[in-house]
């Protein structure tokens, strides 16, 4: 809906709740606290504010004119134009929480639906309508956690999680009685130290967390083996996924995962310069009470009819205040309902197709990018559109090289994991070429030539 104010307007409005002038709203607001005006630049017009932001946005490389393999969760993927078809229809473009479901429920069935895809995607009996991302749901899970186990006070992580999930998930937990213990991961798998975890997991462990394919891009074969530990001492088994990897590798509910939880924006959402994102939340129904965000039900209306509507809302704004289960003010809704287009488009074949050709381009620029002298896979195992890689060189010194090639080869990983040093973790999605996967390699190859 467009709104464009004007004089008429402001005046009717004034005179509706009688004033005169807008200045008269804040008359009680003390005069020595006022300010005079805002020390702002002069305003400028449409056509030189588009000129202006274009001069900044030129200073940007988008992956258009500029390559970048940087592994860590963020990686381009296809988005089919029924995405973007979809989502662009003004009842949808502008959704926000549906408080009113009788004028909402073309998009309160949209939430339905994303609720069901994640539900089978994952195994689940529950899933919320959205939450903020990955690294949120990671939070919201600890919590709820701490929830069902309320007398508890630890929570256990691979040492192997990206940074910016530890300081959110540090963040939740400040001003509960809940500690967050890491595990170290094996130096040579790189997957979570499974004899490290029996002597950390106790009856004091609310809950354990491990991602499925972990931050390495290692896929944690030893899941089932997880899934004992937490259930000896009757804790919480949460996982988290690369929801594409979920077409190739079994659900986790089948190895007793209790939350799933995950980044989706690789679900139908472009990159955005970092946002917004999407995160994922699943569960069983008998944590229903207990989940974060809203749920949306289907049920039926006076007349019989089918209906949607907010079935759980946690938010502490609403009558449960400081009963709420979530701080969660709204939900990602348009990241949401362009990951339920995204997968009912995909449909499970395709799904499964996109998730293979990840897996197979992952090991051809693998195995190529080994293949020249100096660098190595640091983990030898399993991974999927993700993996670390070591360098003889000195690897910034390359990474610059390459960057005025326009092309970023990897994130580099020293400056957060001391041990890793040299090394750096390349993604590669379906979205790539062979013809840029080639360019990849002999610009590297020319750049080691020339060390």
């Amino acid at each position: 809906m467009n709104f464009i104010p004007n004089k008429h307007f402001k005046e009717e409005m004034l005179k509706e709740i009688g004033l005169r002038f807008i200045d008269e709203l804040f008359s009680d607001i003390p005069e020595k606290i006022k300010i005079k005006e805002l020390n702002l630049p002069k305003g400028l017009s449409q056509l030189e504010t588009e000129r202006k932001l274009r001069r900044i946005a030129s200073k940007n490389r988008s992956l258009d004119d500029f390559l970048s393999f940087a592994g860590g969760g963020f990686k381009p993927h296809f988005i089919p134009a029924a995405v973007k078809a979809v989502i662009s229809r003004s009842e949808f473009f502008t959704s926000y929480t549906p408080y009113q479901s009788e004028a909402s429920q073309g998009f309160l069935q949209a939430m339905f639906e994303y609720q069901s895809l994640i539900c089978e995607l994952t195994g689940m009996e529950v899933a919320n309508a959205s939450l903020y991302d990955g690294a949120t749901a990671l939070g919201e899970a600890a919590l709820m956690c701490k929830r069902v186990k309320k007398d508890r006070g630890k929570f256990v992580i691979p040492a192997c999680l990206s940074w910016d999930k530890k300081s959110v998930l540090q963040n939740y937990v400040k001003g509960i009685k809940l500690d967050v213990k890491q595990v170290s991961y094996d130096s040579v798998t790189g997957k979570i130290n499974i004899e490290e975890l029996k002597n950390v997991v106790d009856k004091d462990t609310v809950g354990v967390y491990v991602e499925n394919p972990n931050f390495f891009g290692v896929f944690e074969d030893q899941v089932d083996e997880i899934s004992e530990v937490v259930r000896d001492v009757d804790s919480l088994f949460v996982v988290g996924v690369d929801p594409l990897s979920l077409g190739v590798i079994k659900k986790p509910v089948d190895y007793g995962a209790d939350i799933v939880i995950g980044e989706g924006k690789c679900l139908g959402n472009p990159l955005d310069y970092g946002g917004s994102t999407l995160g994922v939340f699943a569960t069983h129904k008998k944590f229903l009470r207990a989940t974060p965000g809203r749920i949306i039900g289907m049920t039926h209306d006076v007349d019989g009819k089918r209906a949607f509507c907010m079935a759980f809302q946690t938010r502490e704004q609403h009558i449960r205040r400081g009963k709420a289960t979530s701080n969660i003010c709204t939900n990602e809704g348009l990241c949401a309902l362009s990951a339920a287009v995204y997968l009912a488009w995909l449909g499970g074949d395709g799904l499964r197709e996109i998730a293979v050709e990840n897996f197979r381009k992952s090991q051809e620029l693998s195995r190529r990018i080994e293949s020249i002298d100096g660098f190595e896979k640091r983990f030898k195992t399993v991974h999927f559109n993700e993996f670390v890689i070591k360098s003889k060189h000195d690897l910034m010194m390359i990474y610059e090289k390459m960057l005025r090639k326009k092309v970023q080869i990897g994130l580099p990983l020293q400056g957060f994991f001391s041990d890793l040093k040299n090394c750096m973790l390349v993604g590669i999605t379906e979205a790539y070429t062979d013809e840029e996967i080639d360019f990849y390699i002999n610009s590297l190859t020319e750049v080691v030539e020339n060390v």
